[in-house]
Order: C-alpha cells, then sequence, then structure tokens
C-alpha cells in the first residue's frame, strides 16, 4: 500500500500528488513512469514520474482526470493508500549537454516533461518552453517551467492566456526567424506531437516525443503498447517511452489510442451511475 501524503488542485480535473514510495524513490530517473491499480476491481494504468524526493521516500504524480482509474485516483485523500504501485519503469531520457533545448507541451504535458526539463538545465542547456493548452484554466506548472526556463512562451487556443493559438505554430515561427534550436522535446496530445516532427525534421533538429500510449502491464508481456519505430514494432515500456520523434508513425499511435475509448466512456458512466446510486 502505497500512502498519499500530500494532494493538490492545479487545474480543472488535474492533480498532484507526492506519495510514499520508498523503493521507487531511490531508484527513478526523469522520463521513467510508474502502473498502479487504484483499487481490487481496478485496472492498471501508467503515470509518468514528475518528481521524487529520496530523503522523505516519495515520488509525485501529476494526472487529469478523463476515466475511471484516474477519477478514482482523484478521489483519494491525503492519508488514503494506492493498492499497488510499481516503478520505475521505461527508460530515462538521455541527458546530454546540446545548447538550446526547446520543451514544447500540450495540456498536461508539462506532467510528463518537467523533471526531464529540469536535469536539461542542471547539465547547462539553455532551456526555451512552448506551453500549450485549450484554456488558461488547463495549463499547469507554469511557474515551475517558468522558473527553469530562459524562456517561456504560452498559448492557449482561445487566447485567455498568452498567444491565442498553438504551441506548433510558435515553434515553427521561432525556427523561421532563425532561432537556433539543437534539441527538442514534446509531449502532449499526439497530433500536436507529430505536427512538432513535422517542423523541426527539415532543419535536422534532433527531436524526441514523450509517448503515453495504451499500457497494461509495463513490462513488455502485453503488447498493448506497441508503437511503430522507424518501420519497427517497438514497446514504449520497455523500449520508451521516449522515442525520435522524426520515426514514431503517429498516425497508428493515434487510431491505436483512440481505439478503446467507446468501452472508457462506459465505464466512467457506470461509476458515475454507481456515485449517485443509480447502478
Amino acid at each position: 500500500m502505497n500512502r498519499i501524503i500530500k494532494k493538490e488542485v492545479l487545474g480543472e480535473k488535474i492533480k498532484q500528488i507526492e506519495v510514499e514510495a520508498s523503493l521507487i524513490a531511490n531508484k527513478a530517473l526523469p522520463g521513467q513512469f510508474i502502473v498502479l491499480r487504484v483499487d481490487e476491481k481496478g485496472e492498471r494504468i501508467p503515470l509518468t514520474i514528475a518528481g521524487k524526493n529520496s530523503e522523505k521516500g516519495t515520488i509525485t504524480l501529476i494526472f487529469q482526470e478523463v476515466g475511471t482509474t484516474t477519477v478514482k485516483l482523484g478521489q483519494l485523500k491525503e492519508g488514503e493508500s494506492i493498492l499497488n504501485l510499481v516503478g520505475p519503469l521505461g527508460n530515462p531520457v538521455e541527458i546530454e549537454k546540446y545548447g538550446t533545448v526547446c520543451i514544447v507541451v500540450g495540456g498536461v504535458g508539462a506532467a510528463f516533461v518537467y523533471w526531464m526539463a529540469k536535469a536539461f538545465k542542471e547539465k547547462g542547456n539553455k532551456i526555451i518552453t512552448i506551453m500549450g493548452a485549450r484554456d488558461k484554466e488547463l495549463l499547469i506548472l507554469e511557474d515551475q517551467m517558468r522558473a527553469i526556463s530562459d524562456g517561456l512562451l504560452i498559448t492557449t487556443d482561445d487566447g485567455s492566456k498568452g498567444i491565442k493559438g498553438f504551441t506548433t505554430e510558435v515553434l515553427e515561427k521561432i525556427i523561421g526567424e532563425g532561432k537556433i534550436i539543437d534539441y527538442v522535446l514534446t509531449a502532449g496530445p499526439i497530433v500536436m506531437m507529430k505536427r512538432v516532427s513535422e517542423i523541426t525534421k527539415p532543419h535536422n533538429i534532433k527531436t524526441v516525443a514523450s509517448l503515453n500510449p495504451i499500457m497494461i502491464d509495463g513490462t513488455g508481456m502485453c503488447g498493448g503498447c506497441r508503437v511503430t519505430i522507424g518501420g519497427e514494432v517497438k514497446f514504449a515500456c520497455v523500449d520508451g517511452p521516449d522515442f525520435d520523434a522524426h520515426d514514431v508513425d503517429f498516425d497508428e499511435l493515434l487510431k491505436r489510442t483512440s481505439l478503446y475509448k467507446p468501452h472508457e466512456d462506459a465505464s466512467l458512466k457506470k461509476l458515475h451511475k454507481c456515485k449517485i446510486g443509480l447502478g
């Protein structure tokens, strides 16, 4: 059992929890993730480790309540425990000194890359961050990203904060203006990551996408997280979750990610009915 010692609300249906997990905290590195199960009847879901405190023996998780499991996780209170939690899983991102690193994130993507971005900064890189969301209420970790960035640009679809438009438009503009970017790290919606890779490829800018596909066991046994990278089948849980964005088959990834959406919606409806006493 892994006890929640701190819980915060970061935005609309976006929660941050600090969880006791000393063995994971001792070994986890930026880019790795955990797989958890909230209760005995729950499914297994992956969550990127957003940070750790080795002295306290805790890890930080950030998630958006979009399905049954994340809703249940969001209902847990400080002092309550998560039934199962395993990790660290996946490969840590390669942290090197490239020069100027551009972080392009959409939605809750900041939760995936904050720890990695911080590690790049500590390695001596200059950090330019482009953050985007549908509206200002869905922007998370803005202050934290600003603290480690040499430049921070914000976009919102509705113009409620920062530049009205998309992160990819800003990326395309700064590259077009001659800004030298040596490395791009992107996380968030699949269509956004695909567009980022299309923008950087003609300029031969090393680009890494942090993927979050359907995942079950996290050990490469189930095959649920398979992705096509450079024409070869890979498993995001053991071969990733970070890959060369120019090699990712984003169209296939998008189809696989949406495959079970009708089932996820049905499960969420059932949960809501039970909550109000209708089922």
